[in-house]
């Protein structure tokens, strides 16, 4: 009988000479967080079109930028500083988390030398909204996070949606990860919380400055622009159950 695993594959579409980049996380989640910040990082960094990703289980859609159609997962990289972003333009659906997750760990892990992953939370007051907090899969990103002034919780928690499923196949094999919680808003695209978490967290991590100023900028047109991609998200996150993307945690609810 034929294998009816649900699968994705990775293409590469450019050759890109980095040594052991940093693979950064920007795929849709609470307060679009992940997604805001990690285009921000791409676009500051002219990283280049490294791949995309292919799957049965993402949604039928195609999406297009400058009169372009473009696949709807796509993998970015450059070598100074070495980094590679992974970023979809919509949310996915639960049933891809798994193939995506093993795809990334089989033909990318080779690729990139650890990786940090970014999940919103929602913020339970205004003061709240941009605060980080991080967890990692060895001692030694432990390490990094306290030596960067991330807040390590003690408490236990735990963490589900697309970003669950890439930090524990990376905790699975040993692939060096850190993931980063940020408090959010609780309803809205939030330009705010991204800023934070490039600022006090991905720059102290990876070791390059991103100008965050078009985020204060541009931030009530980067919420309309994320507004269809959250209202996508809010309605997947609802027929699975899971109002908000993924963090519970003592130190969270």
């Amino acid at each position: 009988m034929a294998d009816q695993t649900p699968s994705a594959s990775f293409e590469q579409v450019a050759d890109v000479s980095a040594e052991t980049p940093t693979l950064i996380e920007g795929l849709p989640g609470h307060g679009l967080v992940a997604a805001i910040a990690v285009d921000q990082v791409t676009d500051q960094l002219g990283l280049e079109h490294y791949g995309n990703v292919a799957s049965d289980e993402f949604p039928p859609v195609v999406t297009f930028e400058d009169g372009l159609v473009q696949d709807l997962v796509r993998v970015y990289a450059g070598d100074d500083p070495a980094v590679m972003t992974l970023e979809s333009d919509l949310a996915l659906p639960e049933p891809a988390f798994e193939p995506l997750s093993r795809c990334v760990l089989e033909e990318l892990a080779d690729d990139f030398g650890r990786a940090i992953f970014l999940a919103g939370a929602p913020a339970q007051s205004e003061e709240e909204i941009g605060d980080v907090t991080g967890v990692a899969t060895t001692d030694e990103i432990r390490a990094d996070l306290r030596d960067a002034g991330i807040t390590v919780p003690d408490e236990r928690g735990l963490v589900g949606g697309i970003t669950g499923s890439l930090v524990r196949e990376c905790y699975q094999a040993d692939v060096p990860a850190a993931l980063l919680i940020v408090r959010s808003h609780p309803f809205l695209p939030d330009p705010q919380a991204a800023k934070s978490v490039i600022e006090n967290a991905l720059e102290p991590l990876v070791d390059f400055e991103i100008d965050t100023a078009a985020l204060d900028e541009q931030a009530d047109e980067i919420q309309q622009r994320m507004q269809q991609v959250a209202q996508q998200y809010q309605q997947m996150a609802e027929e699975q159950g899971q109002q908000h993307q993924q963090v519970q945690t003592g130190m969270f609810q």
